[in-house]
Order: structure tokens, then C-alpha cells, then sequence
């Protein structure tokens, strides 16, 4: 049984090709196919955030309204980039989607990406401290988040408060409990993957690795996930870790699935660079099912993992996402063993 949900990047262009057109037209257009991935079947619905771009960017808002649209499927993030985020004010967001959703929030985060701009995150106000860099400053974000969302105290009270505190030090509010262990971070290596596992957080692993060792992709990735499970286990953990892999998946069920997608049955792996360093690409699944089901079989980081998250063109819109949301769950799925 794998879970299965749908990560959209929420790309927005006035091009009249595009069925979506405005930041509203994304925003509106991600809650209704939400909705829609629960009515067929789908476990989850995840969002990309970038800054300075025509995608989603600012999640909470977005989470929350599918959360209250919906009462099912998983909410979640891959990945909001730790760099431009104040960490107590995240938390409070973070809990309050949570609590909107009834404890369905699946929050990935991570160090970022390429951006649209040079150093983005000094516009939000962030700076690297004195001899530490951006990796760091995420790092150091992420830490503040994950130690304040566990409900404790560490707050100072005013002795002569606006309203009746109670006793001790406190908290950030709204506290969602349970949040703590629905944190994931996007590593995009075998050395972060396992710092990841020391961290106690789940593991959310994309379609492109920035390491290539010449294996094929989902080979890498499976050796990324084992990394991750055995530094699980010699931390200690209790809990049983999460772990999700994304892809794009198109089943060819009718022409125009052929028309967007049958030339996508020759991709192949690529190799590129990527902050100066080698990256590993994935490829794209597309084909008829009986096919589909055949190559699918043989990814080994599908196999080794218990989530997959599918990216989806949102600017195909919402009843084309659906049909292949649809697709998957009710054709490849169960041939595969997933249902």
C-alpha cells in the first residue's frame, strides 16, 4: 500500500495556451483539484513554493483552504526553503493549518533551491551570520522551528499581561499536537539524507539528486532511502519514518493524454549541473498502462518508498489533472500492488 498524492508547482502565464492565467487562477484552481484528488481516490495534495516567480509561493493560506475544503487526503508543502523563513512565525502558521485540517498537515522543508534572484532571501531580511553561509542560516532555521512546534515553554511573561497567562513560561500558539513528527525535509543527497534521519525528520527526496555516481536515477535515490533508514535506526527513533519520492507518471488512456505526453515515452535520465556541482535527473513515466506498469515496476526508489508524490502540469487545469490523477489510482495502482 502506498500513499499517493499530487505535487504541483502552480505555474502561472497569461499565454492563452495556459488554462491558468493569474495568481488566482492558481491559487483557486490548486483548492479545487484538491478536492478533486480526494473524490478519485488520491492520498495527498502538495505545493511547491518559490519567490519571485509565477508559482505558489506563501503556503499557509493555501493549505488552510484545502484543509477546510477537504477531510481526508494529506496537505502538504515540497519544499518551503527554510532560508526565507522567521521560524517562530512559521510556527504559528503551521499549527493553525494543522489544526484547520484536523492534524493532516505533511510539511516539507528544506535548504531551497535555485532561485529567481540573487541571494532572495536578504530582501526577506535574512543574513548568514559571521563565518556561516545560506545552507547554515536554513539549518539554523529550521532548528528554532523544529524546537518551538514541540510545545514547550520558553517565553517570559509580562507580570502585568492584557489577558490572564497560564503558569510558566510560554509557548507559541496555536500548538498543534503531533506536528512534530509530520516534518520533512527535501535532501537532495546521500550525506543529507542522512543527516535528515538524525534529525528525526521524514524523508522527501525529488526527482533530481545534485550527486551522479552513473547509475540510473531510481537506483541512486534507493541507495539515498537505505542511508536514510539506517541512520534512522542508529539514531534511535522510536517512530517509523516516512518516505516520499516524487515523479512525473502520465498513463496514455486516450488521444489526448497521446497528443500532451506520447512523446515522453522515449525520456531517459539526464546529467546536469547545478550550483556548480553534478545533478541527476530523472525521467519521465509515460505510456500505455500495461507498459507504464512494466517500467514503474522497476523503479527501486518507488519501491522503497511509502509515499509518491506525482507533479502534475497545472496549467493543463483542473479537470485534466484530475483524469490523470484518476488514471493512476484506478489503473497502474492496483497492477502494481499500491492499492
Amino acid at each position: 500500500m502506498k500513499k499517493i498524492g499530487f505535487l504541483s508547482f502552480g505555474h502561472w502565464t497569461e499565454s492563452p495556451q495556459s488554462a491558468t492565467r493569474s495568481a488566482s487562477d492558481a491559487l483557486l484552481q490548486s483548492i479545487d483539484l484538491a478536492v478533486a484528488a480526494e473524490e478519485v481516490g488520491a492520498d495527498g495534495a502538495y505545493f511547491r513554493v518559490h519567490h519571485f516567480a509565477r508559482q505558489l509561493a506563501s503556503p499557509y493560506p493555501l493549505l488552510a483552504a484545502v484543509g477546510a475544503r477537504t477531510s481526508r487526503i494529506e496537505i502538504g508543502t515540497g519544499i518551503v526553503d527554510m532560508r526565507y523563513e522567521n521560524p517562530l512565525y512559521m510556527a504559528e502558521d503551521a499549527g493553525s493549518a494543522d489544526l484547520i485540517s484536523g492534524g493532516r498537515l505533511q510539511l516539507g522543508i528544506s535548504r531551497g533551491s535555485p532561485e529567481q534572484v540573487i541571494d532572495g532571501y536578504r530582501y526577506f531580511g535574512y543574513v548568514p551570520a559571521e563565518g556561516a553561509d545560506h545552507a547554515d542560516m536554513a539549518r539554523d532555521h529550521t532548528r528554532v522551528f523544529l524546537d518551538v512546534i514541540e510545545g514547550e515553554g520558553f517565553a517570559q511573561p509580562n507580570p502585568r499581561p492584557m489577558f490572564p497567562n497560564p503558569p510558566g513560561l510560554l509557548r507559541i500558539e496555536p500548538h498543534s499536537p503531533g506536528l512534530r513528527d509530520r516534518i520533512w525535509w527535501g535532501a537532495g543527497s546521500r550525506a543529507t539524507a542522512e543527516w535528515t534521519a538524525q534529525q528525526g525528520m521524514n524523508l522527501m527526496s525529488s526527482t533530481l539528486l545534485t550527486e551522479d555516481t552513473g547509475v540510473p536515477f531510481h537506483q541512486l535515490q534507493a541507495e539515498q532511502i537505505q542511508r536514510f533508514r539506517d541512520a534512522w535506526t542508529a539514531a534511535g527513533h522510536e517512530r517509523e519514518p516516512r518516505v516520499s519520492v516524487s515523479r512525473s507518471i502520465f498513463p496514455i488512456v486516450n488521444d489526448l493524454d497521446r497528443a500532451y505526453f506520447g512523446h515522453e515515452s522515449r525520456s531517459q535520465d539526464q546529467v546536469g549541473h547545478i550550483d556548480g556541482g553534478l545533478a541527476r535527473f530523472g525521467k519521465s513515466y509515460a505510456g500505455e498502462v500495461d507498459q507504464l506498469v512494466k517500467e514503474l515496476a522497476e523503479d527501486e526508489a518507488i519501491a522503497a518508498a511509502d509515499t509518491l508524490l506525482l507533479t502534475v502540469p497545472n496549467q493543463l487545469g483542473v479537470d485534466y489533472n484530475a483524469h490523470v490523477l484518476e488514471s493512476i489510482v484506478q489503473l497502474v495502482a492496483p497492477a502494481l500492488g499500491w492499492r
